[in-house]
């Protein structure tokens, strides 16, 4: 496949009309129409249901665009590598994510390259750790940031010195506010606020005493700022990390940790045997300078 051929689908898919596309492209209907047609012809499978008012995707046409994006991003990110200057240092660093304050330590160490390479920017890509690692696994990111326990044999990484610690977010006014932490007892009976991936956490399961399925979770969340919305408006109790939310001044809401204690580490993972552009491998010194104890003189 060609990839000036996957911009065309891609434009397609995106303007839902040939005739937009086309526009779009600085190009005429006729050839466009030609492109695809061949593109479904090579693939062996329709991409397009072309409707009288609208375009849409075919199934195999959905994933098509998805592999299609991540093509021409990596294509972009491998051109914009490759013609960096050893004397001028500028390009992106792109991290993936889930949520956590540790977050805070790798923001230090962009500011800190920051001052010596000013042209490098960066891409903060958020989402849970499959999100995170398929993105890495493709070579769209060149870092990612994953909260244990997380399988990261298949990486090489540095573990952060900083833990984050489990906890409840909750309404200041509720009677569980007024406790110093929260036992699994607390919980048994009240609406949960939890995050899709931690729903099959063994650990937290263990903890809970009980399977997941036998709590009364109320609403699944990705990002905790959108859940504490859910709080806030008497919802739930969100399960969640500590220092995500700004529970301080007039906010409604509090932390209270579990008890017994549940803490996660941290690990920046990147792709074994990885070639790192000018920028990824500032950005990796820095991040070692900052973690790692310094080497003992011989």
């Amino acid at each position: 496949m060609d990839i000036r051929v996957l911009e065309y689908f891609l434009a397609v898919a995106r303007e839902g009309s040939i005739s937009k596309a086309a526009e779009s492209l600085c190009m005429t209907q006729p050839p466009l129409s030609r492109q695809l047609k061949d593109l479904e012809r090579e693939l062996g499978k329709q991409l397009l249901i072309r409707g009288s008012k609208k375009i849409t995707l075919t199934e195999e046409g959905i994933l098509l665009r998805k592999r299609a994006e991540e093509l021409i991003e990596l294509m972009e990110k491998t051109k914009n590598e490759i013609s960096l200057s050893d004397e001028h240092v500028n390009g992106t660093v792109c991290i993936g994510s889930g949520e956590t304050d540790a977050i805070s330590l790798l923001a230090r160490a962009a500011r800190d390259l920051q001052q010596r390479w000013p042209d490098i920017s960066y891409s903060i890509y958020s989402g849970d750790a499959a999100h995170v690692t398929e993105k890495l696994d493709n070579g769209l990111i060149d870092f990612g940031l994953l909260i244990e326990p997380v399988d990261i044999s298949k990486y090489d990484y540095i573990r952060l010195p900083v833990k984050d610690t489990w906890g409840v977010l909750m309404r200041k006014d509720c009677p569980l506010a007024a406790k110093e932490y929260v036992t699994a007892e607390d919980l048994w009976d009240l609406p949960l606020i939890v995050s899709h991936q931690i729903r099959g956490s063994s650990e937290l399961s263990a903890w809970f005493k009980k399977d997941f399925s036998r709590l009364k979770i109320t609403t699944a969340y990705e990002l905790i700022y959108n859940a504490s919305h859910f709080v806030k408006a008497g919802v739930g109790y969100a399960i969640t990390l500590d220092r995500l939310i700004n529970t301080s001044g007039d906010s409604q809401l509090c932390f209270r940790p579990l008890y017994p204690t549940m803490e996660a580490g941290l690990c920046l993972v990147w792709k074994k045997h990885q070639v790192f552009s000018r920028p990824a491998g500032l950005f990796l010194e820095k991040v070692r300078e900052m973690v790692l104890p310094p080497h003992l003189p011989s």
